[in-house]
């Protein structure tokens, strides 16, 4: 699977939730595979086809699905650093039909602060589709750390 595309645009965004809860509860959210499913890709628009999560130094997690009514969507990601309710660093690539979409490089951080957690998501991608999908990553990711909240809310 490989892009016919020649546009690429490289951005870097930061995104800051606080979330109501213990560090712990948060990073458990991310680590437990039956948690991550509840929050993470459920999208009630996405027909998931596979699903995996394989959280340790070196695992993979794969999201591969269709848009109802559009595209396939592929997401693979794998774990370089973890540390325990302070960090984790993954990289992941994602394709869109059979179409090389992108490829980033995710720190995301974990903070106790009073009253619950701090996360903290820094992003870098190369994105094939130029600027406006830079623009559009930054906006869906926004959307599942929202979806992280309304998890851990519950």
């Amino acid at each position: 699977m490989t892009s016919t595309t020649t546009d690429l645009a490289h951005a870097t965004f930061t995104l800051e939730r606080t979330y109501p809860v213990p560090v712990e509860r948060v990073w458990a959210a991310h680590a437990d595979a039956d948690e991550r499913a509840q929050w993470f890709g459920n999208d009630p628009g996405f027909e998931t086809s596979e699903a995996s999560h394989d959280f340790r130094v070196g695992g993979t997690t794969v999201e591969d699905g269709v848009w109802h009514d559009g595209p396939r969507s592929r997401f693979v990601a794998r774990y370089s650093d973890l540390v325990e309710n302070r960090r984790i660093v993954h990289t992941y690539d994602m394709w869109i039909g059979e179409e090389y979409f992108s490829t980033s490089l995710v720190t995301t951080l974990f903070e106790a602060v009073d009253g619950g957690t701090r996360l903290t998501y820094i992003e870098q991608g190369v994105y094939t589709g130029g600027e406006q999908d830079a623009v559009n990553r930054e906006t869906g990711c926004a959307s599942i750390l929202d979806a992280l909240g309304a998890y851990l809310s519950r």
